[in-house]
């Protein structure tokens, strides 16, 4: 590794993205926190962390201060692991090692004692989803089939962050074989939303966005098929990035189709989705945070923005009149075709690809069971959606026909579609709500309410997050307020494919003008 690309990444880490980590979460707070003075009126969680303040810093700003000495991984990690003991109930993780995160802790702190250079990454905690290859520690999918599995080596994303100088905090719960929103894990425990758990926390990445939100961690990794980034992300209130399909690496994660799969980030501010773009995609371009006078958004009202829940639809258009005021044009038009298109590809991809795919992880990581035994043991919930929609004589099922049709013809077409959009439009991203409704209520997977109307679940949780996904373009979701009820409502900004850097810088911008959320209450409420 040559000496230029040293000191580029120090200075990033050091530099500009500490100085965008505070201008999100504000500098004062930044400082108190990083003194170990409690901040005024800072959140304060689930508590558990002494009252130093530290659990609200960014990733990047907490990795500026342990490089400078200002405090140890050792602390940083005891700190983290108190609000991870406090914040048991929420069910986030599958496993959790503390005694294994501190020596790797300390271990960090060796190293720059001893000399070393610290990474971009140095010292940070990082919650894992459980279907991401670990070599210390399990990686279950969620799925009793798995549940003592042990990789023989981490994934190559896991591997690229700990080269930066992460630790693993701990394996998270999610959605069981990722194959749902919910994270309602019948084989391990409902995950729950810190802004309300009664409620889902979205999935199948809940246990990494509930940790994130409810300030176990700043920054983790999650997945994202059909949405199982970005869901989660808007139900706890948290920033959500999906990169363009391709742009990590997803080697070693249980998969459901290698079309649509892609690994991304959780945090709570896009200067920390940018630093994990850069170390895993190893691209250091400085991002300029773009003036918003002039910048095109796309908005397409009849797909988007129907039968939308009434707190969403506010939430939303107050988020696109501050837009407005600050200068963005918002271009308005539609895209006809794209309903019929994804009906004829999403399903049909991932529901053929699974069993291919994961037969193949299984034998290929030495899991010790096969697609069948997997399948026989899962939980009930998961056995009927596999029976239906994934095995042969289900109801669903995909014959090599209609999968070849959906790979060949209609997912090239709706490339197509969405290249001739922001090729006639010229808009940096398009913008709509990420789903239809704030967090359903754990049970609530058949149908739910949006104001005075009734839609079904799937309908409600994934008709928005669907298109992007499937044709393989960057998504970024961004908090943009909350209901009246306190339930976290967020936008989502969907680009062109391969401008995943143009669009992190965007949302830069885009972050500053939209409304910050507060922290899930010190005592999560639980509205039954």
């Amino acid at each position: 590794m040559s000496e230029p690309t040293e000191i580029s990444r120090r200075t990033f880490v050091l530099g500009t993205t500490a100085t965008m980590a505070m201008s999100a979460a504000g500098a004062k707070d930044t400082a108190a926190a990083a003194s170990g003075e409690a901040t005024p009126g800072a959140a304060t969680g689930t508590g558990g962390d002494g009252g130093s303040g530290l659990h609200n810093l960014g990733a990047a700003d907490a990795v500026a201060h342990m490089s400078q000495g200002d405090f140890t991984a050792e602390h940083y990690a005891e700190v983290l692991l108190a609000r991870c003991r406090a914040a048991h109930a929420l069910n986030a993780f599958i496993t959790l090692e503390p005694a294994r995160v501190l020596e790797d802790a300390r271990a960090r702190d060796r190293e720059r004692r001893a000399g070393a250079k610290p990474g971009p990454l140095f010292g940070l905690p990082m919650p894992v989803k459980d279907s991401v290859n670990t070599l210390e520690y399990p990686t279950t999918a969620g799925t009793p089939a798995l549940r003592h599995f042990r990789p023989a080596k981490d994934a190559p994303v896991v591997a690229s962050l700990r080269r930066a100088g992460a630790l693993v905090l701990g394996k998270t719960n999610l959605h069981e074989l990722s194959y749902g929103w919910t994270s309602n894990n019948l084989a391990f425990g409902a995950v729950r939303n810190p802004y309300d758990t009664a409620r889902i926390p979205g999935g199948s990445s809940g246990g990494t966005a509930a940790a994130i939100a409810a300030r176990l961690a700043p920054l983790g990794i999650a997945e994202d098929t059909e949405g199982s980034i970005r869901v989660p992300a808007a139900f706890c209130g948290i920033a959500g990035f999906r990169p363009t399909t391709g742009r990590y690496p997803t080697h070693g994660c249980v998969p459901i189709s290698p079309l649509f799969d892609q690994v991304g980030p959780h945090a709570r501010n896009v200067a920390d989705l940018a630093l994990f773009d850069s170390v895993v995609a190893d691209d250091w371009q400085k991002l300029e945070v773009p003036a918003l006078a002039g910048v095109r958004l796309g908005v397409v009202r009849d797909y988007w923005f129907t039968d939308l829940d009434p707190e969403v639809r506010r939430v939303t258009e107050l988020a696109l009149a501050r837009l407005k005021d600050a200068g963005a044009q918002i271009v308005e038009t539609q895209l006809p075709g794209l309903a019929s298109l994804i009906d004829l590809t999403t399903d049909a991809v991932q529901n053929h690809d699974v069993r291919v795919a994961l037969a193949r992880y299984l034998e290929e990581f030495g899991t010790g069971v096969d697609f069948d035994a997997v399948v026989a043991q899962a939980s009930p919930d998961i056995q009927r959606v596999f029976r239906s929609d994934v095995l042969p004589g289900g109801a669903n099922f995909v014959t090599e026909t209609a999968y070849a049709a959906a790979r060949d013809q209609y997912l090239p077409e709706l490339r197509r579609l969405y290249r001739g959009y922001f090729a006639r439009t010229g808009v940096a991203a398009m913008v709509f709500p990420t789903t239809l409704v704030p967090a359903p209520r754990i049970g609530e997977e058949t149908t739910v309410k949006a104001g005075s109307q009734t839609l079904p679940f799937a309908t409600a949780v994934a008709r928005n997050i669907a298109p992007g996904s499937t044709a393989g373009l960057p998504g970024l979701v961004l908090p943009a307020g909350l209901t009246r009820a306190g339930l976290p409502v967020t936008i989502e900004l969907d680009a062109a494919a391969g401008t995943d850097r143009a669009l992190l810088a965007l949302g830069l911008g885009v972050e500053r003008v939209l409304e910050t959320l507060p922290a899930p209450p010190a005592a999560p409420r639980n509205q039954r």
